[in-house]
């Protein structure tokens, strides 16, 4: 009998330790990241990252392709100080270069979510994140219309840039499609085209027309 009622008291015991809601010891974590979620700003300072212990990149595993991507661009990024692949995405035609009239829209509304934010709506380069200085960010994005060098980039070159990020820009190789980022720079070309058209002089008039 004596021997019973320990027994039934150990297990007492032992079964509301075990229903108990606290937790002494957590024991170990896996994957701890998957438990404990750190934020990501989009657009903070990330170049810290790894001192943090957090090892993340926006660019997609090397050698994959996702299963509704199709024209896979085949020029792979360069390594640190090289622009081998920089310059031969040149010759790279933008597949998507005649757009619809929904498929413009559509690529205006991509520019305006993924783009306007730094380059402005009217792409000159002054968007809120800059805002004449007065923006978050201390340094000017690039003029797409005025800028000497970018007014005039290749398709390829811009397609190279966005996959992989270049200068002060990140990759957009995980928020835009490839067939998406190709139709944001026939966008820019469009706005790039009109923005010349508009400029150009307008044609003198013909000096032996004579009036009647």
């Amino acid at each position: 009998m004596k021997n019973t009622l320990i027994i039934a008291s150990l297990t007492a015991a032992l079964a509301l330790t075990a229903c108990s809601d606290v937790k002494r010891t957590p024991g170990t974590i896996y994957m701890p990241d998957m438990a404990y979620s750190r934020a990501y700003e989009s657009y903070a300072d990330h170049s810290n990252l790894a001192e943090k212990g957090i090892n993340y990149t926006s660019l997609p595993v090397a050698g994959t392709i996702s299963r509704e991507e199709d024209m896979p661009f085949h020029i792979p990024m360069d390594k640190s100080g090289d622009t081998t692949n920089y310059t031969a995405s040149k010759a790279v035609p933008n597949p998507y270069d005649s757009l619809s009239k929904t498929d413009m829209e559509e690529a205006e509304r991509l520019y305006l979510i993924n783009c306007g934010i730094c380059h402005g709506t009217d792409l000159k380069g002054n968007g809120p994140i800059y805002n004449d200085g007065k923006g978050p960010y201390p340094a000017q994005p690039k003029n797409l219309i005025g800028d000497p060098v970018v007014s005039v980039m290749p398709a390829g070159q811009m397609f190279y840039s966005l996959a992989y990020g270049k200068n002060l820009m990140g990759s957009y190789a995980s928020q835009l499609s490839r067939k998406q980022r190709w139709q944001v720079i026939a966008y820019i070309k469009a706005k790039q085209q009109a923005s010349k058209a508009k400029a150009a002089p307008a044609p003198a008039a013909d000096a032996t027309a004579t009036t009647k």
